[in-house]
């Protein structure tokens, strides 16, 4: 059954994304032409048999022969051509010939239903595999219709109608009440709610304000909103989740390797051990041999032995997996990725982001002898050439209190990495970061901002400490959620926090949410240091990251976890499972979906295993007949392909 295993990839479709009801399919059975032959095969397979049982007076020799091979045309036809066809290239151990071969030859030894069923169940059982692999495919297509085919782009006052292509970063997109957007941007009017599902999964309906990052593929739901562009179309986030998605299944499971290989052995010698079967005993019977007994033992050898089982369900056991994932909003980037999850031990995360939502607000400004509005216009100013959210959230705050920025007088700017920013506004030299900052430049600052813990921004202003703004971050709806669930999953032995900020800060987090360590006032190298001394100790690790800067710790784990909604590209690309709902709670999840793949493919393997060992030792004994054959061939293929489609419909 592995004509259809070409598209276990995703680069036909195979790998579903479904995060939405905007993506949602209904499951409906079709009947079509495909159906239709083995449909009329099967009737007049059973009318057949019915004659030869009742014994009816014109159902004599050569009517049955007659009678059941134009029913083996008609339904095992496409087989035989198929067979000949990888002969003539010089393909001859695989399933079609095997399965040729042996229907053929029950055929000559006048077991003309038995070969016909053989066929019949065995296109059945390619119908089963195909509306599977369909069944996982459809999510796929409805993601793609989500992007826009047309935007209405505002150029001179004119609304003119373009593909999103051909729009430049910079212009003004339109997009009417229902419409979905077409390209990635900061909302241009002034207010607009948005329904987001299609990228994070999360229904309830987001209100974002003027200048607010607005995603290609979120629906506006009220009025009509103008956007401006910040990406072109192919480096549109939905764009580059679709790409990904397109590469899902590009790396193989070792598990689906292996099987494959072994098929490839497998094969050649059932085949030779078949062809033993019908010669080596008439070396040991003499005048007692029987070549049409030793005949059919070996065509139902064949039959038993073919590997379709292995062959089909183990992929799509990792297809199912991939696809439960993103119905529950995670993309796992191969299936090795889904056999990886099943090894983990440790969960290593990040805080900002991950754990937190990432929107800071400023809460209060503390001077030391320095006027308030112009150490914040001073701050603001440096702070908006950084991306970090905690100096947005600083840049905001100074547009709400009506505080102009100093940015003409800017001169240089530095960030310095895991510090904070300097720079010269005008005629002040202004620092602004973390104590490890002041530290840096000898600074004398407030020592009782070390024991503060609250995530603050302190201010240094021509050398001299001039004040703080502290910041809040509040922690996502379902992060307790997340580490509960954790912790019920027996594997993971250990929860550990990796954050830039402090000590006391993360310290806070960490007993909140039960995490078993955290540790804070890392710079991204430390953080790489910090998981290099978990992998020297053996353990199996699974970062979680959002930023730019977690992407070289997403690299060097085990598994690389980003938060796919509004996080990092950088982090995204270089991640080996993305969760599209941004909901630290879906890790557990990834988890336990990698686990159920890991238990129903073995169950598959074990199933598969087992009866065909069983049934081929019976039938060179010559304890089997050809419907045990058909039995342990297809009968078991079909099982396996239903247990594999059963992690779709799971929950976790």
């Amino acid at each position: 059954m592995s004509n259809h295993q070409d598209d276990l990839d995703c680069k036909d479709g195979a790998c579903a994304v479904d995060f939405t009801k905007e993506s949602e399919v209904k499951e409906t059975f079709t009947f079509n032409k495909e159906h239709l032959i083995p449909a009329i095969g099967l009737l007049f397979l059973l009318i057949g048999i019915g004659f030869d049982f009742y014994d009816v007076l014109f159902f004599k020799a050569p009517i049955p022969l007659i009678w059941f091979g134009i029913i083996y045309l008609f339904v095992g036809g496409p087989i035989v051509l198929k067979a000949l066809k990888l002969i003539t290239k010089g393909d001859i151990y695989n399933e079609f010939v095997l399965m040729s071969v042996a229907t053929i030859g029950a055929f000559l030894i006048g077991s003309y239903a038995e070969g016909i069923a053989v066929m019949l169940f065995y296109v059945v059982g390619e119908l089963f595999q195909e509306a599977a692999v369909n069944r996982a495919k459809r999510s796929i297509e409805a993601l793609l219709k989500v992007q826009v085919e047309e935007v209405t782009v505002i150029e001179n006052g004119k609304a003119i109608i373009k593909h999103p292509k051909e729009v430049k970063i910079g212009e003004i997109i339109q997009a009417k009440a229902g419409q979905k957007i077409a390209l990635d941007g900061e909302l241009f009017s002034d207010k607009a709610v948005l329904n987001t599902a299609a990228l994070t999964g999360e229904s309830k309906p987001d209100s974002k304000q003027k200048g607010d990052v607005v995603l290609a593929g979120m629906i506006n739901l009220n009025t009509l909103i103008q956007v401006k562009t910040t990406s072109l179309y192919a480096d549109t986030k939905l764009s580059k989740i679709l790409k990904l998605v397109q590469e899902a299944v590009g790396k193989k499971a070792k598990t689906q390797l292996l099987i494959s290989r072994l098929a490839k052995i497998y094969t050649p010698i059932v085949f030779w051990l078949a062809i033993a079967l019908v010669i080596i005993p008439y070396f040991f019977l003499g005048a007692d041999y029987v070549f049409q007994t030793w005949f059919q033992r070996a065509l139902i050898f064949l039959v038993i032995s073919c590997p379709c089982a292995l062959v089909i369900s183990i992929p799509l056991g990792y297809f199912g997996g991939i696809g439960a994932g993103s119905k529950n909003g995670i993309l796992f980037k191969g299936s090795n990725f889904l056999d990886l999850m099943t090894k983990v031990d440790t969960v290593v995360m990040d805080k900002t982001g991950t754990l937190t939502k990432g929107v800071f607000e400023v809460q209060k400004v503390v001077t030391n002898n320095f006027d308030t509005d112009l150490l914040v216009q001073l701050t603001a100013t440096l702070e908006e050439n950084s991306t970090h959210p905690i100096a947005e959230a600083i840049v905001k705050y100074a547009q709400k209190s009506n505080i102009k920025n100093s940015k003409s007088k800017i001169k240089k700017v530095e960030e310095i990495s895991g510090h904070g920013i300097k720079g010269t506004v005008g005629d002040y030299e202004v620092l602004a970061g973390n104590i490890k900052l002041m530290e840096k430049f000898d600074i004398a600052y407030d020592k009782n901002l070390k024991s503060n813990t609250e995530t603050i921004v302190i201010i240094a202003v021509n050398g001299k400490y001039a004040g703080y703004i502290t910041i809040a971050d509040t922690i996502k709806e379902d992060a307790k959620k997340a580490i509960t669930a954790l912790h019920d999953i027996k594997k993971v032995t250990q929860i550990v926090m990796l954050s830039g900020d402090k000590q006391a800060v993360v310290d806070k987090v960490a007993k909140e949410l039960g995490i078993d360590k955290a540790i804070g006032g890392l710079l991204p190298e430390d953080k790489i240091t910090e998981v290099e001394k978990l992998k020297a100790q053996g353990k199996t690790i699974a970062f979680i990251g959002d930023g730019i800067n977690d992407a070289p710790v997403i690299t060097l784990s085990d598994v690389g976890l980003a938060m796919g909604g509004l996080g990092s590209d950088a982090a995204i690309e270089t991640a080996d499972v993305i969760i599209q709902t941004d909901q630290p709670s879906k890790i557990a999840t990834a988890i336990k979906i990698g686990n159920a793949t890991n238990k129903i493919i073995w169950q598959n393997i074990a199933l598969a295993l087992g009866v065909k060992i069983l049934v081929l030792i019976l039938g060179a004994m010559g304890m089997a007949t050809m419907w045990e054959a058909v039995i342990a061939d297809v009968g078991v293929a079909l099982l396996a392909i239903l247990n594999a489609v059963r992690i779709q419909r799971m929950r976790f």
